[in-house]
């Protein structure tokens, strides 16, 4: 693998954890949140599940950097951009869960 495959990785990589807390009702898209069947996650527990996300990609992403050579130090910058980046990437799965028109029950 080259540093361009590393690259797209850690890219998709962000992009599926990014969106995956509002794609389904599952802790982690694995475990159940709760036993009650019609019990639905709350927005808060999304968004921490997804700061665990980001946190998780973040590892894999310096463990592909350190794979091709010397990890590069980050500042709070780095972190600060990637942050933003992560909540920008999701956005759609955002969308999807809380503002899609919902069509009416036949």
């Amino acid at each position: 693998m080259d540093s361009t495959a590393g690259l797209w990785i850690v890219v998709a990589v962000g992009l599926i954890a990014a969106n995956l807390p509002f794609a389904s009702e599952r802790v982690f898209a694995v475990l159940p949140y709760r036993r009650a069947p019609a019990v639905i996650k709350p927005l808060w527990f999304r968004l921490i599940e997804l700061a665990l996300l980001y946190g998780i990609t973040l590892v894999i992403g310096r463990a592909i950097e350190a794979r091709f050579g010397p990890v590069a130090p980050q500042e709070w910058q780095f972190f600060a951009v990637t942050a933003c980046l992560f909540v920008v990437a999701a956005y759609p799965g955002f969308v999807f869960r809380y503002l899609r028109r919902r069509s009416p029950a036949r």
